[in-house]
């Protein structure tokens, strides 16, 4: 390659990337601000996909369009041939993969449910294998070959990662049946209990209280009993035990401890407003007579903090009312020997 070669495959690259420079500053920012007015929210996605890619595509086209300039063997420009197209059909994979995953994403939010990764991924691993199966295909090599290895290998490969792909089969049915869904509040059969972050291809996270994660195997899952608090709807009547004096007139008690409840109710967003607070005597204890008070939250993970309020609210308001939460009286005999 002469000098004069030289400064014409470099204008070339340097046109690629003034002109790719000028679309990603002017042009794509105009087609974001269009498709944000769009009702169709995989547009968005698919410009601020194609907008990664406009600066290299224009280097490489700038690079293709200057090798014409350039002396070289045929064996070479053959090679840069492929490697272009092998770059274009990459990058075209690369789009339609985080198209397709980000709309399945934008249709559950939709939805009003949340996307598991598990779905995202198995798409993106279609579309990447339909991608290199184009390619080889393109440059004519026979594929039947490679697909008969993979159908005898896979036999053996199925019988080395059993387990892995128990679990991916597993995660599948979790999400295909909506029995368990990202964002559900669960309580397993170990009585530990949270929020489902995310259902991959092998483990189901759940977030708990404290914010500590707990990484459940998808075949374990699936095989558990557990109680999934947000289904047929997030909201949750729960109840706190109160226990009053033996001496204490019921009605009242009654009175107040329900008009607690719904001034609570109403101060708090967690409460839902048109739940009739209520209380339910329980049984004649030891030392107080027991009773529940019932409420309900929007959602299981609300509970903590209502009860914390309805406790503070009670034993205060008890004590201007003159109730009282008696402490546990046990009456001790001793046998004395004569």
């Amino acid at each position: 390659m002469n000098f004069d070669e030289w400064i014409y495959f470099s204008i070339y690259i340097g046109s690629g990337i003034v002109l790719g420079i000028i679309i990603r500053k002017f042009l794509a920012p105009a087609l974001l601000r269009a498709s944000a007015h769009t009702k169709w929210k995989t547009d968005d996605l698919l410009v601020e996909s194609v907008s990664k890619w406009i600066i290299p595509w224009c280097i490489v086209l700038g690079a293709y369009l200057g090798r014409e300039h350039v002396t070289m063997d045929a064996q070479y420009q053959f090679r840069i041939d492929k490697v272009v197209f092998i770059f274009y059909s990459f990058s075209v994979t690369w789009i339609i993969a985080r198209v397709l995953s980000g709309a399945v994403v934008i249709k559950t939010e939709q939805a009003g449910e949340a996307s598991s990764s598990i779905i995202s991924n198995i798409l993106k691993v279609l579309v990447y294998s339909l991608g290199i199966l184009f390619i080889l295909q393109h440059f004519n090599i026979s594929i039947t070959p490679i697909l008969t290895a993979l159908g005898v290998g896979g036999l053996a490969v199925a019988l080395a990662l059993q387990d892995t792909l128990s679990n991916l089969f597993a995660g599948v049915q979790l999400i295909s049946t909506k029995k368990i869904r990202q964002g559900d509040f669960i309580r397993l059969e170990s009585g530990q209990e949270g929020f489902v972050e995310d259902i991959s291809w092998r483990y189901t996270t759940i977030k708990t209280g404290d914010n500590n994660n707990i990484i459940i195997p998808n075949s374990k899952l699936a095989g558990l009993i557990l109680l999934n608090y947000f289904t047929p709807q997030k909201a949750v009547v729960f109840n706190i035990p109160v226990g009053v004096d033996y001496n204490s007139d019921l009605e009242q008690v009654e009175k107040v401890t329900i008009d607690v409840a719904k001034t609570l109710q109403q101060e708090m967003d967690q409460c839902v407003k048109n739940f009739e607070p209520f209380i339910r005597y329980q049984q004649f204890g030891e030392s107080s007579i027991e009773l529940r008070l019932y409420m309900k939250v929007v959602e299981p993970g609300a509970q903590g903090i209502v009860k914390h309020q309805l406790i503070k609210r009670i034993k205060s308001r008890y004590d201007k009312e003159g109730i009282h939460i008696p402490f546990p009286v046990r009456t001790v005999h001793i046998n004395k020997e004569h």
